[in-house]
């Protein structure tokens, strides 16, 4: 530990150690080029933090550590050309162009707030804590342990959502492709035949006839539609229109405000456990926060907190959360241990995400197959029935 400590106050040092190993910096990175990439992964940067968290709990010098990690990174991506590899190629060049920084005397938190494309505000600020506390790789293992709560959650949700979606996306292909190009071909032996059909072969042949005539414009339409909703979607207004309905949904409005209760509660515990007050713990929560209503929320929150009042009356006026939040809140203001209870809460709603997902698969799989049957069905009894009532009057 004092070997780490030593390289973060002390450049002089870690440049000796750097020119007596030998090593190579490369020049600064173009900034510009990071528009070529997609922005860096929440998975890259948790296995970029963690390594680096664990070479300096081995008392590597933190600039050795980085070029450790920049040298990992080029390693992996090695007789690789995938999209993938390029962003490691990336990454690699921006922690050794935040080597040459450190190398040349910059802190570790101002060598990486010059590449926020990569490194969160939360991030810095955590690592100045860790820097000024000397607990640097400390704080960076509860970074990763945090970055890793995320990655699982997120993941837990998509996979237990990805199925059903694409079953969705599946039937009601199959059911446009029936109606566009195999029902009329059916029904119109019925038409020609000038008798008199049921009406679910009517109303069959009449929404088979729209979906074939106006199929193109339709496709158009939707097009354009969603071009129009992302448009609206960049706006400040749109946003906050389309994230409050997001809350009103019934079912995924609950999720999505269990996800970001649990995603700020974490956020703050780590925070306030790196040694950051509560203002600047709320003010870079705010920024983490996807959606802009709640982030609005904590904002008022804030300045709440920042009038005097504490945090749990501050969560409770914003009349967003739920009450549990803040009652758990509240005892641990009375124990003095308010990062207990903020990971407490996290914790919480992580469970109750899973639990969430995993019942909204159960039910959702079973019900778009019941409406797949009961669409495919009707077609074939739409189609059948003229067939009978022919045979019979033969």
């Amino acid at each position: 530990m004092p070997a780490v400590k030593n390289n973060l106050l002390s450049p002089k040092k870690t440049q000796k150690q750097n020119m007596g190993g030998g090593s190579k910096l490369r020049i600064p990175v173009d900034k510009r080029a990071a528009g070529r990439y997609q922005r860096v992964s929440t998975q890259q940067l948790c296995r970029l933090t963690r390594q680096l968290a664990i070479l300096l709990r081995g008392d590597m010098p933190l600039l050795l550590a980085l070029e450790a990690v920049a040298e990992q990174l080029r390693e992996d991506t090695a007789g690789r050309f995938t999209w993938s590899g390029r962003k490691d190629i990336f990454l690699a060049d921006i922690i050794e162009d935040i080597a040459a920084a450190v190398n040349s005397g910059s802190s570790l938190a101002t060598a990486l707030s010059r590449h926020p494309e990569v490194f969160p505000d939360f991030y810095v600020g955590m690592v100045a804590a860790g820097q000024a506390s000397g607990n640097l790789e400390q704080v960076l293992f509860h970074l990763a342990d945090m970055l890793e709560k995320r990655l699982n959650i997120t993941a837990k949700v998509k996979s237990a959502l990805a199925y059903p979606s694409v079953m969705a996306v599946v039937a009601a292909g199959v059911v446009v492709f029936l109606l566009g190009f195999v029902v009329p071909d059916i029904t119109s032996i019925f038409v020609e035949a000038n008798r008199s059909l049921p009406w679910p072969t009517r109303f069959l042949i009449s929404i088979s006839s729209f979906t074939k005539t106006y199929m193109p414009f339709m496709v158009v339409l939707l097009i354009m539609a969603l071009f129009a909703a992302a448009a609206a979607y960049r706006t400040k207004q749109g946003r906050l229109l389309a994230d409050r309905w997001k809350l009103k949904t019934p079912i995924f409005g609950k999720l999505i405000l269990k996800l970001e209760i649990a995603r700020m509660s974490r956020m703050l515990a780590i925070l306030l456990i790196s040694g950051i007050p509560i203002l600047d713990a709320l003010r870079i929560a705010k920024n983490v926060v996807r959606n802009t209503l709640i982030a609005g929320s904590i904002g008022q929150m804030r300045e709440a907190v920042g009038k005097g009042d504490n945090v749990a009356n501050a969560v409770r006026k914003t009349h967003l959360f739920p009450a549990i939040v803040c009652h758990i809140i509240a005892t641990g203001q009375v124990s003095g241990d308010i990062e207990t209870s903020l990971l407490s809460i996290a914790d919480m709603y992580d469970g109750e995400i899973e639990i969430t997902a995993k019942t909204l698969t159960s039910l959702l799989e079973p019900a778009i197959l019941l409406i797949m049957g009961v669409v495919v069905a009707f077609i074939v009894l739409a189609i059948l029935l003229p067939i009978f009532e022919i045979s019979q009057a033969l």
